[in-house]
Order: structure tokens, then sequence, then C-alpha cells
């Protein structure tokens, strides 16, 4: 049975985790965010959270509930729900750099990095965030069409540039 998903206004999104919790979705599983900035409709991040209600053995049901924050925005902390929040909070806000409004871990230290390394800049999981590993060496991924030690054999192609890849003039020269 696949998870019901519920679309949330931003303003109830602490309370309808809650609402959802009451339900008996008591087991926070995940919270993350996806980069919808292209959305020409409505331009903005999409948190998520999952919940799963285990109260019957051997039957997870699920929910997952979606908001939409729009750049800029902060969306309203789900710790006072959930204490476990805290760490998925904390690593959207470093990686999509979306803030969290009331935020609380109990450490009184507020948002902090969590993964990346002091001194980091920029918000990897965004969309526009340049790869500069991509633009400094080659990637070891797979080769095209027509490069290769079977370059004779095979038939050229346009290369594509991939998603998070710098253009060949940005980067070390």
């Amino acid at each position: 049975m696949a998870d019901e998903v519920r679309e949330v206004e931003p303003g109830g999104w602490r309370s309808a985790v809650a609402a959802a919790r009451d339900e008996g979705h008591a087991f926070f599983d995940w919270l993350s965010a996806v980069d919808r900035l292209h959305d020409e409709a409505a331009p903005g991040f999409d948190v998520l959270c999952h919940l799963l209600d285990v109260s019957t053995p051997g039957a997870l049901r699920g929910v997952l509930l979606r908001t939409r924050v729009a750049d800029g925005e902060a969306v309203q902390s789900l710790t006072p729900v959930f204490a476990g929040a805290a760490w998925h909070e904390r690593e959207t806000h470093e990686m999509f750099g979306i803030d969290v409004e009331g935020f609380d871990d109990g450490s009184g230290l507020g948002l902090r990095p969590l993964l990346l390394p002091d001194g980091f800049e920029g918000t990897p999981l965004r969309k526009s965030f340049q790869l500069a590993a991509r633009a400094s060496r080659p990637w070891p991924g797979g080769k095209e069409p027509g490069e290769g030690h079977d370059s004779a054999r095979s038939p050229s192609r346009r290369r594509v540039q991939a998603p998070g890849v710098p253009p060949p003039e940005w980067g070390p020269r």
C-alpha cells in the first residue's frame, strides 16, 4: 500500500505534523527538501516529512507531509513535536539553505554546521550549486561515445552538459 501524501500550507506545517502524530503516525522517519526553484508557477522548496504508524505489528502505514517554502522564507521547526527532527532540520538548513524557525535541539547552539567542513560556502543540494570537482578533474564515470580506446569504432556525438557541471570556462585555468 502506498503512503498517503498530504499537502500542507507553510503556516500550518508544525500543526499538521502534530495532527498526523496524534492520529497514530508517531514514528518520525525523515525530513528533507527538494529544490523546486525552477517551477514557474510556485518556485521554492518542497519540505517533506515522512511519518510511520507502527502500532499494528507487520502493517506499516506511512504519511508524507509536504509544504512549499519560497526561497528566503523559513519553515516551522518540528523539534517541539519530534525531538529527532533536529538532525534532519540541521541537514536541510545546511544543504539547501532553508531557515528553520523555532529550532531547538536542547543545546542552545541553534542551527549549526552538521556535515560540511568549516569554511564551506554554498548549499550543495541546490540545483544551482556548481560542482567544482567536475570542473577541476575528469569525472570518473563512463565515457561518452567517441571517447576512449575504441574511439575509431564509435561515432562521436555532441557532449551534453550534466546538471551541476560548470561550463568549461569556469574553474582553474
